[in-house]
């Protein structure tokens, strides 16, 4: 059985998406993503709605917030607050450092708030701490 990560990534920006996939890559992480570009891609996406009915759950969720058609706030809070999709780690990975967002998300139950870093070795680092602690060290449901 394949037991390559599933990640929905949910970014609205196609350069920030590249970027994402590209640091992957680097850090030699082999992952499957489904790629969402606004919030209510990705609940169709989670929910198996039209073109997304024969998808899988993703192993975790990395999630923008400032998006079009569906905030990722408001998409975080149905996440969840949905029973088969609040157990999935959803990180809030964002350019927004607002103490009021850091708060919210949190409220909302995301599993991890990180600031997107403004240089690459920075951003790589993230990622290979994404990578170490939610696929190597935590026990994904």
């Amino acid at each position: 059985m394949d037991r390559t990560p599933r990640i929905l990534l949910v970014e609205d920006n196609p350069a920030d998406v590249d970027l994402a996939q590209e640091a992957f890559r680097e850090c030699e992480i082999r992952a499957h993503f489904y790629i969402a570009q606004d919030g209510q891609e990705a609940w169709d996406l989670l929910t198996n709605s039209g073109p997304y009915a024969d998808v899988r759950l993703p192993d975790f969720i990395i999630l923008d917030l400032n998006l079009p058609r569906l905030h990722g706030r408001d998409l975080l809070a149905r996440i969840k607050s949905h029973e088969r999709l609040r157990r999935i780690p959803t990180i809030i990975l964002t350019t927004s450092n607002r103490q009021q967002d850091i708060e919210a998300c949190y409220d909302l139950l995301a599993n991890t708030y990180i600031v997107k870093p403004p240089r690459w070795d920075e951003f790589l680092g993230v990622i290979r701490s994404i990578d170490q602690y939610w696929l190597h060290t935590a026990q994904l449901p």
